[in-house]
This record gives C-alpha cells, structure tokens and sequence, in this order.
C-alpha cells in the first residue's frame, strides 16, 4: 500500500512543484562539509584559543552557516540583483541590540561571512583548485596575524578610581603602581577619561597584555 502511493511520486515529482532529488545535493554536501572545515579552523582552533569568548563560538558557527545555505539558495533561483540585495539587508535590518562588538570580534564576523559566501556560490567556472587557494590562504593569513606576527594582544579594562589626587602627570608612576597593586595586573599604560568632583571619582582605562595576565580579555568601553 505504501509503495503503491509513493512510486508514482518518485516517478513523477513534476506533479508536486518540485524535485525530489537533484544533482546539485552532492554539490551542495560537498560545499558545506568544506565550508564547516574552514569554519571550524577559523573559529575552533585560531579564534577561540585566544579570545576563550564561547557565546562567539555559537554566533559565528550559526551565521556562517546559515550564510552559506541562503547563498546557495539564492544562487539557483532566477531573481534580480536589487531582489538579491534586499534580501541581504535583512543582516542590517536585524541588528544585535546588545553591546558594541569589538572590532576583532566584528573582523571574525565579516570573515566568516565572506568564507561562507566564497564556498556557496563558487561557479563551474571557480575549480577546486581555486576555492581551496583561497580558503587556506584565508587561513594562513589569520593564523599568520594571531601567533606569529601580533603575538601579543593589548586589551583594556576601564574601572572607577577614587584617588583624584594621583590623576595629576606628575604623580603618573604612583598611580600605575596603586593600580598595579590593587587589579593584579601589569599595566602597559593608563589614560584618566571622566573626571567626576563631586563623588571624588575618575573613570580610568588601563592597557595591558592579555596573554600575559590570568584574566578575560572582556573590556568595556
């Protein structure tokens, strides 16, 4: 009885609007199981060692993803560029109402993006060869800048300071070492930002190295 009702869909999948398989679904494994490599390359094992920033791990894995499926998408169905683009500003409709991302997390971001769009809508014309030049040298090039050429990464941590009487420039080593003394940490350089008189407070960003410290490297602006 089953088979009776789905032969005639296998032999005819015309009659529902679409097919049930197409030579593009190797096409498309092959795609994503590349893309996933270069992605978790990216984010796994070059991003996440040095940042330790999980809730990331989640955004770009699902963003690049999802990237890729909509590209590929889009890729074989017959519409316009202005159509096209329109449906890509649905990305800078949709925004993260949240904290301003860092630009090294935003870098990572449009990496990831920009990946995923390369590995969707590589053409007939774009052979192996090529797509897989430009994956790795994407690679080669981040792991490039993160362990060999800026090796240490200055971060920065702003906190409330309530001795007004060391924000003054000559007192400078003084109060980098009552800063030093008080947060743990070897600080590269301060700067002094609001100053508030009446509670006796300074806002004050410290620069250090966060491969050095036993700290996150969460700052707040």
């Amino acid at each position: 009885m089953l088979l009776d009702f789905i032969l005639p869909l296998v032999k005819q999948p015309k009659d529902l609007g679409f097919s049930i398989y197409s030579p593009d679904a190797l096409v498309l494994l092959v795609r994503l199981l590349v893309n996933i490599t270069v992605l978790t390359i990216l984010i796994r094992y070059l991003y996440y060692p040095k940042t330790k920033r999980k809730d990331y791990l989640f955004t770009y894995y699902l963003i690049g993803t999802i990237t890729f499926f909509l590209c590929f998408g889009l890729k074989k169905l017959d519409i316009d560029t202005g159509m096209g683009l329109g449906l890509f500003a649905i990305f800078g409709i949709i925004r993260y109402r949240t904290d301003a991302i860092e630009i090294k997390e935003m870098t990572y971001l449009f990496l990831i993006i920009g990946v995923s769009v390369v590995n969707s809508l590589a053409s007939n014309q774009i052979s192996l060869a090529e797509m897989a030049i430009i994956n790795v040298s994407v690679i080669l090039l981040t792991f490039g800048l993160e362990n060999l050429w800026l090796v240490k990464h200055e971060t920065r941590k702003t906190v409330n300071y309530e001795r007004i009487d060391l924000i003054v420039p000559d007192k400078y080593e003084e109060m980098k070492a009552d800063l030093e003394k008080r947060t743990g940490i070897a600080i590269n350089r301060f700067e002094v930002g609001k100053i508030d008189f009446l509670t006796d407070t300074a806002q004050v960003r410290i620069f250090y190295y966060a491969d050095d410290q036993q700290f996150s490297d969460y700052s707040a602006s």
